[in-house]
C-alpha cells in the first residue's frame, strides 16, 4: 500500500511538473500562431492516442463509444471545452500572459465548486462560501488593476471546470475519452491547417524540420502527463490529488515572473494573495471535513 502511494505521488508530481513547465514549450513553436498550434495539438494527440489504443487492443471499446449517442454528445461538449482551454492556455503563454494563465488554474477549484452549486444543486459548507467570496474579491481587484477582466484566467478556469464536469459524466478511461474528443474536432483542425496551407501562412513544413518535429511533439506533451495523472489517480486519494494540483500553477507563476519577466504591480500581488488565501481556506476546509468523515466512519 505504501509502495502504491509513493508511486502515486511520483506519478502525480511528474504530471503536474509537465503541466507546470508547459509555458516553456509553446513559444518554441513560433512562427506558428496559437490556432495553428491548437490544431496540431488535436491532430497529433489523436494520432498518439489512437496508436496507444491499438497497442492496448481497445478498438472494440472505442467503437462502442462511437455508437452511444449520449456519450458522443457529452464527448462533443468535452471536446469543445478542452479546445477552449487549450486555446486559452496557448494564447496566454505565447502572448505575455503566463502569470494570468497560472491564475486560471489557481481559481479553477473555486469555479468547480460553483459549478457544483449551480449545475448539480450541491450545498456548500460555510468555509467553502468564504473561499469563493474571497476568490470573487480577488477577481475584482485584478480586473481593476488590469483595466479589464482577466479573460485568459477566466477562460482557462471555466473551460477546465466544465471539461472536468463532462469527463465525470462520461466516466471513461482516460485514453478512450481523449481519443474520441480529439477525433471529434480533428476534421475541423485539419480543415484549418489546409486553409492555412492554401493561404500560404502555414508554418508546418515551411519552417524547417525542427519546427515540424516540435509541432508533432504537441501530441506527446499532451498525452504523457495525462498518462502520469491517470496512474496517480488510481493510487492516491482525491485530497492528495487536490493538493498536488497547485504545483502546476505555482511553477507557471514562477516562470512568468522569472523567465518571461512579466510585471507584478502591488495590486496584482494583492489579487494573487487573495486567491492563495481563498485556496488555503478551501483546502483546509476540505481536509478538516475529510478527517471528520473518517472519524465518524471509524466510530460507526
Amino acid at each position: 500500500m505504501r509502495s502504491a502511494s509513493r508511486d502515486g505521488i511520483a506519478f502525480g508530481v511528474g504530471a503536474y511538473l509537465c503541466w507546470g513547465f508547459f509555458p516553456l514549450y509553446w513559444p518554441l513553436l513560433e512562427p506558428a500562431g496559437a490556432l495553428e498550434v491548437l490544431s496540431h495539438r488535436f491532430v497529433w494527440s489523436m494520432v498518439f492516442v489512437l496508436v496507444v489504443i491499438t497497442v492496448m487492443g481497445r478498438w472494440r471499446q472505442f467503437a462502442a463509444i462511437a455508437r452511444d449517442r449520449r456519450l458522443m454528445l457529452i464527448l462533443t461538449g468535452a471536446a469543445i471545452t478542452i479546445a477552449l482551454n487549450w486555446g486559452g492556455f496557448i494564447y496566454g503563454v505565447t502572448n505575455g500572459h503566463v502569470v494570468e494563465t497560472s491564475l486560471g488554474y489557481f481559481i479553477n477549484p473555486l469555479v468547480t465548486v460553483l459549478l457544483g452549486v449551480f449545475v448539480l444543486k450541491e450545498r456548500l459548507r460555510p468555509l467553502q462560501w468564504v473561499a469563493v467570496a474571497i476568490g470573487g474579491v480577488s477577481v475584482v481587484v485584478l480586473t481593476i488593476d488590469y483595466g479589464r477582466l482577466p479573460f485568459v484566467a477566466l477562460l482557462v478556469a471555466f473551460s477546465f471546470a466544465a471539461y472536468g464536469f463532462l469527463k465525470k459524466k462520461a466516466n471513461l478511461p482516460a485514453f478512450d475519452g481523449l481519443g474520441m474528443e480529439t477525433l471529434i474536432l480533428t476534421p475541423v483542425a485539419l480543415g484549418y491547417l489546409l486553409a492555412l496551407q492554401l493561404s500560404g501562412s502555414l508554418a508546418f513544413g515551411h519552417e524547417g524540420a525542427g519546427n515540424a518535429a516540435l509541432l508533432i511533439g504537441t501530441g506527446l506533451v499532451t498525452a504523457i502527463p495525462l498518462l502520469l495523472f491517470g496512474a496517480a489517480a488510481t493510487r492516491l486519494p482525491l485530497t492528495t490529488i487536490g493538493l498536488l494540483q497547485y504545483l502546476g500553477p505555482i511553477i507557471q507563476f514562477i516562470l512568468g515572473l522569472t523567465i518571461f519577466d512579466e510585471s507584478m504591480t502591488p495590486a496584482r500581488w494583492a489579487g494573487f494573495a487573495l486567491v492563495w488565501l481563498a485556496l488555503v481556506v478551501f483546502t483546509t476546509d476540505g481536509l478538516t471535513n475529510r478527517r471528520r468523515r473518517v472519524l465518524v466512519a471509524q466510530v460507526l
